[in-house]
């Protein structure tokens, strides 16, 4: 069943203000993840509703928790998937979740390039999945790897997340 166009219009605006204001604050702001999407799918369709929007958001903030455990991602990152999953449920956060990841893929292999240091960046990845095959976090040995750190070469992921969440839009995945 497609969601109602109210979910569809909520997510567009959710993930646009967040990709803005993380390309011009590197933040994405607590007000803009507050979870609407909970009332709106409980006013639309009941305690259905909002069961599917409970889950959408507890998978959303799951994955992308253990992605800031990692300090991979930064805090508002988890809060805008967490909201998006509250808007659009678990099965469509899947969707929204792989294309969010291609985006960023695409996204950090043109700033690789453009900042000069894809090398690095390949022996970075190497040594991440080494790191990760046994169950250590690849920063507590390399500092620079820590997102928050200023060397880390990190770009803002809420332009990932919405150009991710807008393809399904399009695409009439949600």
């Amino acid at each position: 069943m497609a969601p109602h166009s109210a979910i569809r219009i909520l997510v567009a605006a959710i993930v646009v203000a967040a990709a803005a204001t993380d390309l011009r604050t590197r933040r994405i702001p607590n007000w803009l993840t507050l979870c609407a999407g909970l009332s709106l799918n409980w006013a639309i369709s009941g305690l259905s509703g909002l069961g599917n929007a409970l889950a959408g958001m507890m998978l959303g903030f799951g994955v992308y928790f253990v992605l800031y455990c990692l300090h991979a991602m930064g805090a508002g990152d988890v809060k805008l998937m967490a909201a998006v999953g509250a808007v659009v449920g678990p099965r469509n956060w899947i969707a929204v979740f792989i294309a969010s990841a291609l985006a960023g893929g695409v996204l950090a292999v043109a700033l690789t390039i453009r900042k000069g240091r894809v090398r690095e960046t390949l022996g970075n990845t190497l040594f991440i999945v080494g790191e990760l095959a046994h169950l250590r976090a690849p920063y507590n040995r390399r500092k620079h790897l820590d997102v928050r750190d200023p060397r880390a070469l990190n770009m803002p992921h809420g332009v990932a997340i919405a150009a991710g969440t807008l393809v399904c839009l399009l695409w009439g995945v949600i």
